[in-house]
């Protein structure tokens, strides 16, 4: 079956760095657009990042600049780089593999989801 495994939450200090990354097994990776999204306690996912098929890359305007997403398809991996975290990054980080035609920043379009990664930024 699908599984999505994410890596690399943890507490870090505002203006730190984390690297998540998504292992993904039981797909063809080189089929899915792949997304990171981020939630918090009463609030619904919010759409982090997006790397599509053809490695083209789509940002919240939140994170521009700052949070950089890239695929590594021989790994089947992807990965969310984060740098200058400030202590609103604060959420549960889900990655998510898309099938669709066209990539999506809408969570509802995404076929499959990991169990998320908690990452704390503290101030």
């Amino acid at each position: 079956q699908v599984q999505l495994v994410e890596s690399g939450g943890g507490l870090v200090q505002a203006g730190g760095s984390l690297r998540l990354s998504c292992a993904a097994s039981g797909l063809t990776f080189t089929s899915y657009h792949m997304g990171w999204f981020r939630q918090t306690p009463g609030k619904g996912q919010e759409f982090v990042a997006a790397i599509s098929r053809a490695n083209n890359r789509y940002d919240a305007d939140s994170v521009k600049g700052r949070f950089t997403i890239s695929r590594d398809n021989a790994k089947n991996t992807v990965y969310l780089q984060m740098n200058s975290l400030k202590p609103e990054d604060t959420a549960v980080y889900y990655c998510a593999a898309d099938r669709s035609m066209t990539i999506s920043r809408t969570p509802g379009n995404y076929d499959f989801w990991g169990q998320g990664t908690q990452v704390t930024v503290s101030s």
